[in-house]
C-alpha cells in the first residue's frame, strides 16, 4: 500500500476520539501534547484515562461534524465510526485493523528538534524497536544531529576515554555528532566525523613536534568566535592530567561558552581490562593516581614518592613508561617491597593491548620495551589478576 507520510498541525482543532481504553488514553495523550483539543465519546471510561471531556454514550454520525480527525479506538465499532468519517470527508485512525484504516498512527520519538515517526507495513511493535533503535542512535551520536548555526560559538571539552570509541559516554557522543570543528589529542578515540567538520589535530608526540598550549587555546577561542561549535576531544577525562583547566579558563577569560563532558580515565580502565581490581576487601583500601612525565628528583616534579612508597594500597601511574626504571627504584629506596606485584597495560581497551606481569624490582626489565601509551599499576591487587581478558573474553 502506498502511504504519503504527513505530520499534522492540530494546536487549537478539534478531534475526536472514539472510545476510553488503554490504546485511547495512550493516543488522547499524544493528542493533548499536540495541542489539539480532544472530544472523547466512549460508553465506559478505562482507569487512568486522561482528564477530558467524555460524553458517556455510544458513538452516533454526528458526532464526526466539525472534527479535523477521528481516531476510532472501540475494538468493536470501529467500521461504523469509519463509515460516518468517509461520507463526511474526514480522516479516520482506525485501531482494530490497520489494513483497512485510511490513517496511521506512527509510533514517534524527539531527540531534541528532530521528531521520528515510523511505521512498518502494520505492525506497530515492529514500528516502535525500529523507533527505538533510531532513537537511540541519535541520542549517542551514531547518526548525525546536527543543527543549523545560530551564529553563537562555543568550546565542550569531551573526555573520549581510554581509545575504545565505545567507552565514550552518550553525552560525548552527541556533542561530537553535532560539532563543526574537532580539536582532537594523539589519544583521543578514533570516531567518524562528517567531511563537512574541520578536524585539528594538536596532539603532542613525545619527542616530536606538538602544539603549546597557549596556542591550542587561541585555536578553540578563535573558531567559537567565529560562530561554530567547538568540541575538544582528548583522551581519558579532561582534567586527569589533561590540562582542560587551562583550556576552561582560557574560554571564560574570552567571554566563550564552555562546557566539559566527563570521561572514563585509563587510570580505571586500563587496570580494569586488564582483570585487576584497584581496590578489594582485604587487600587495599586506597588507591592514587599518579603522573610519572617527571622522574624522581626533576626539580619540576611535585610528586612526593618516598611518602606514595609509605602510603601502601594501589598506585597507578600515568605517563611512567619512560621513566620507570627511575621510578621503581625511588619506590623501592621509600620502603616498599622489591617483589611488590607490577602490571603495565599497553595500549589498554583496543585490541592490541599487552599486559606484562612483574615486580618492582623486575619492571624496568621486564618491561622494558613497553611504549606509551601504557598505564602502569603497583601493589597487592595485581596478584588477583584473572587470567581472562575482560577486552575480548568477558565472562
Amino acid at each position: 500500500m502506498a502511504l504519503l507520510p504527513l505530520h499534522l498541525s492540530l494546536a487549537g482543532k478539534r478531534v475526536l476520539v472514539v472510545g476510553a481504553g488503554a490504546v485511547a488514553a495512550r493516543r488522547t495523550r499524544s493528542l493533548l501534547a499536540a495541542g489539539a483539543r480532544v472530544d472523547v465519546v466512549s460508553s465506559e471510561v478505562g482507569e487512568g484515562f486522561p482528564d477530558v471531556p467524555v460524553a458517556r454514550r455510544a458513538f452516533r454520525d454526528d458526532d464526526v461534524d466539525g472534527a479535523w480527525l477521528v481516531l476510532s479506538c472501540t475494538g468493536t465499532a470501529d467500521a461504523e465510526v469509519a463509515l460516518a468519517c468517509a461520507a463526511r470527508q474526514v480522516w479516520c485512525v482506525r485501531a482494530d485493523t490497520a489494513a483497512l484504516s485510511d490513517a496511521w498512527m506512527p509510533a514517534t520519538a524527539s531527540v531534541d528538534d528532530v521528531v521520528l515517526s515510523v511505521t512498518a507495513g502494520g505492525d506497530p511493535r515492529r514500528a516502535v524497536r525500529l523507533r527505538d533503535a533510531l532513537a537511540l542512535s541519535l541520542e549517542v551520536g551514531e547518526l548525525p544531529l546536527r543543527r543549523s548555526r545560530s551564529g553563537a560559538g562555543s568550546v565542550v571539552l569531551v573526555g573520549g576515554g581510554p581509545g575504545d570509541p565505545d567507552l565514550m559516554t552518550v553525552r560525548a557522543r552527541r556533542v561530537l555528532a553535532g560539532a563543526d570543528v574537532v580539536v582532537c589529542d594523539r589519544l583521543a578515540p578514533l570516531v567518524h566525523l562528517p567531511e563537512d567538520v574541520e578536524v585539528v589535530s594538536v596532539g603532542k608526540t613525545p619527542g616530536g613536534p606538538s602544539w603549546f598550549q597557549r596556542d591550542i587555546e587561541a585555536l578553540l577561542v578563535d573558531r567559537a568566535r567565529q560562530g561554530r561549535r567547538v568540541v575538544r576531544l582528548k583522551g581519558g577525562d579532561v582534567h586527569v592530567f589533561g590540562r582542560g583547566h587551562e583550556e576552561v579558563t582560557a574560554c571564560v577569560r574570552a567571554g566563550v561558552p564552555v562546557e566539559v563532558v566527563p570521561g572514563l580515565t585509563s587510570a580505571l580502565a586500563a587496570p580494569t581490562y586488564a582483570g585487576i581490581p584497584v581496590t578489594a576487601r582485604g587487600v587495599t583500601q586506597s588507591f592514587s593516581v599518579v603522573s610519572g612525565h617527571l622522574p624522581p628528583g626533576d626539580p619540576g616534579s611535585t610528586v612526593d614518592w618516598s611518602a606514595l612508597a609509605r602510603l601502601g594500597g594501589t598506585l597507578v601511574l600515568l605517563m611512567a613508561v619512560g621513566r620507570l626504571p627511575a621510578i621503581c627504584a625511588a619506590l623501592v629506596d621509600g620502603g616498599r617491597a622489591p617483589a611488590t606485584p607490577v602490571a603495565v597495560v599497553a595500549d589498554a581497551t583496543m585490541p592490541q593491548q599487552r599486559t606484562v606481569v612483574t615486580t618492582l624490582e623486575r619492571a624496568p626489565v621486564d618491561a622494558g620495551e613497553v611504549r606509551a601509551p601504557a598505564v602502569v599499576v603497583i601493589g597487592e591487587v595485581v596478584a588477583l589478576r584473572h587470567e581472562w581478558d575482560p577486552a575480548r573474553d568477558p565472562p
